[in-house]
């Protein structure tokens, strides 16, 4: 047990207004604080607010276009949070109020694409033990999403100009909050470094393409967040198709009343709408826009230079997005068995591609060739080394630990996350005896120096080399951890000698994966 207070805890003077959290077991914890606020499509102006504002409970998350239906709460379990349109809030946990502390400070932008999710949604989230652990401060943003966050309206007002990349402005905002305040709990403001996983990564590399979040960071993590073409289409179209659908589809002539519309009325017209258009590969909002604001996406173009002085890590996980369960025991299987099923999909080159994965991953199961990711892995590789190319210091990492779960599933979308916050105590299938504390030492270890330092090497791994135009170390977390130079690049080309591009929304649409 802890000691857990409220009454002696100070109030804290913030920019917007007076705070109020509790500490618990030797750390102060402040949630659902207000960092901006705004009009729907609008831009995000400095929250105020009077009085003393409570920051013991979590503050709204924002809503989604789709009821939420819990699934696969085993591998990634979740919490589930009231939502509102208001909900530019972060939390705070923190071992000192002490202003010349100066910890780092590590910001925590959440995954779910552009479309869903919230700082709050994985119970893996929670920022108690890596706080504790890593004498940083944690921060973690909720900010708007979908049609709220990105939406572009811009050909139908100059008060619209960057409502496309809403969600992206409320999360520089989120940053200048932090600048101006995170000083009064310890944190030092010049040393901040933002992470995070899926449409988190994702987040994090936009930020590095915001020139208005210039100085407000100084290091990212990207965690299985890198979007090839695999994930999405460029596209130059602006709003003006998929709002004027809207208008018609809900019976409106002014776009002005597109902001008081109820937004589940709204959610459940654009949902109807959007979907011809996208099947089209017109523009349909929920992602950012490339404009003025936000320079695009790096692998569809270049990184600005203000980007190379960010180093970054860049990680992914061997399954991905392989959550189908496997159908059969795959340690207690034949060897004609096992190749019969990797011939179903590999055809006549099924020996050679076999030949060459086991050259990448002598200790895996052969049939785990069935689930390597191609999602992320290469895009990943792609970005590190365009990073490189321009001087940057780019670290890269796979996770490919297999879990008693299904036969010995292979480490999928999400499951690095416990182990890189410190969390594992907390998901019931990363305990593996033996394993995980010395594992979740590592993840967590290396990330911690990395945002202290800017570089992940410390005594619990081997030598981390930075990526090079050429060269391609990776980090190898799994048992026993280890350094391996371009290792899988044979084998991903052949392997696209053989199959077609994977493009994610057509495996979900086809249901090749469990979603």
């Amino acid at each position: 047990m802890g000691t857990f207070d409220y009454d002696s805890v100070p109030v804290i003077k913030t920019t917007g207004g007076l705070l109020k959290g509790y500490f618990h077991r030797d750390e102060y914890i402040f949630k659902g604080v207000p960092y901006a606020t705004a009009k729907r499509f609008g831009q995000p102006e400095p929250a105020k607010w009077d009085g003393v504002k409570d920051a013991c409970s979590y503050g709204f998350v924002c809503p989604l276009r789709r009821q939420d239906v819990p699934n696969g709460e085993l591998l990634v379990p979740h919490r589930y949070w009231p939502q509102d349109e208001n909900c530019q809030n972060l939390n705070i946990w923190t071992k000192t109020l002490d202003e010349s502390a100066k910890q780092p400070v590590i910001v925590w932008f959440h995954g779910g694409g552009y479309e869903a999710g919230s700082s709050i949604e994985q119970v893996a989230y929670d920022g108690y033990n890596l706080a504790m652990r890593g004498d940083v401060v944690v921060v973690s943003v909720n900010h708007r999403l979908n049609i709220l966050g990105y939406l572009d309206l811009s050909p139908f007002g100059e008060e619209y100009a960057n409502s496309g990349n809403a969600g992206h402005a409320d999360m520089v905002a989120s940053l200048k909050w932090i600048h101006d305040n995170i000083s009064l709990f310890g944190g030092d403001p010049e040393n901040v470094t933002i992470f995070g996983q899926s449409g988190g990564g994702m987040k994090v590399i936009d930020l590095m393409q915001i020139p208005a979040a210039d100085g407000l960071f100084k290091r990212g993590l990207i965690m299985s967040g890198v979007a090839g073409d695999s994930l999405f289409n460029d596209t130059e179209d602006d709003g003006t198709r998929i709002v004027k659908a809207l208008m018609k589809e809900l019976g409106v002539t002014d776009v002005k009343e597109l902001e008081t519309i109820d937004y589940h009325d709204l959610a459940k017209a654009y949902n109807k709408v959007s979907e011809p258009i996208a099947a089209e590969g017109g523009y349909v909002g929920c992602k950012p826009i490339k404009n003025d604001y936000y320079y695009g996406n790096p692998l569809f173009g270049e990184f600005r230079k203000e980007a190379y002085d960010i180093p970054i890590m860049i990680g992914t996980v061997f399954g991905e997005f392989a959550f189908a369960p496997m159908l059969v025991d795959k340690h207690n299987i034949s060897k004609d068995e096992e190749f019969e099923m990797l011939k179903k999909v590999y055809k006549d080159a099924t020996a050679d591609i076999l030949k060459e994965y086991n050259k990448a991953y002598p200790n895996k199961c052969n049939l785990d060739l069935l689930n390597v990711d191609r999602c992320m892995r290469q895009p990943s590789k792609d970005l590190a080394k365009l990073h490189a190319a321009g001087g940057g210091k780019s670290y890269l990492y796979l996770f490919a630990l297999e879990f008693p779960y299904n036969f010995g599933k292979i480490a999928w979308h999400c499951s690095d996350i416990p182990f890189l916050f410190a969390n594992t105590d907390k998901v019931e299938v990363c305990d593996i005896d033996g394993v995980t504390e010395k594992l979740e030492n590592q993840i967590s270890g290396a990330f911690l120096t990395f945002a202290k330092t800017g570089d992940p090497n410390n005594d619990l791994l081997p030598k981390w080399e930075c990526v090079s135009p050429d060269k391609e170390p990776t980090m190898i977390y799994d048992r026993e951890c280890e350094i391996r130079y371009n290792y899988d690049d044979k084998l991903y080309e052949m392997i696209d000698s053989v199959l077609p591009p994977f493009r994610l929304h057509d495996a979900i649409k086809n249901d090749d994966i469990q979603h």
